[in-house]
């Protein structure tokens, strides 16, 4: 497995790969964005936000593109922490495919943003299969926050996931 899955940039040849699980809504219900239901849409998005996005990477599974992950660095004096974020088409779920594309994410990201030492995740209480993709990564649970976010109309309690970097900076 370990070999299989591999993380690159997005590129906009990608569109049909991952267009087959944005269009999916057992994926997108646990994502900010809604189900697409055109390619263009999509392209438009990849080329706004995933390609110049400051540490977002293409999921291959045996060289297909079958998800996309991310690390959002915070600003100011917040630079220290980033938000990791990650999808996964739905037919590849409890593979193992999304928690080695976190640890191979951590194996370099610390090194890739300046001033990181922080890595958190937000994750739906009811996101179980979320929930054990970071732990098994070695993410540390710090907490739910009670009513924090709006999602799909409901208000939403998380869980908060952290995971430190072995280096600090100071």
């Amino acid at each position: 497995m370990d070999e299989e899955v591999t993380l690159r940039p997005c590129d906009l040849a990608d569109v049909d790969d991952l267009y087959e699980y944005a269009s999916d809504d057992k994926v997108s219900a646990w994502c900010r964005w809604d189900t697409y239901t055109n390619k263009e849409d999509l392209l438009n998005y990849m080329k706004t936000c995933m390609i110049p996005h400051p540490w977002m990477r293409v999921i291959c599974y045996r060289g297909r593109p079958v998800g996309s992950i991310s690390v959002t660095p915070y600003t100011g004096a917040d630079r220290c922490r980033a938000e990791l974020g990650y999808v996964l088409a739905s037919q590849y779920w409890g593979k193992g495919i999304a928690t080695k594309a976190v640890k191979l994410t951590l194996e370099t990201v610390f090194k890739d943003l300046k001033d990181l030492e922080r890595v958190e995740a937000l994750v739906d209480v009811e996101n179980f299969g979320s929930q054990k993709v970071l732990e098994k990564s070695g993410f540390t649970k710090d907490g739910v926050l009670r009513r924090f976010s709006i999602h799909k109309g409901m208000v939403r309690d998380r869980i908060l996931y952290s995971f430190i970097s072995t280096d600090p900076l100071v």
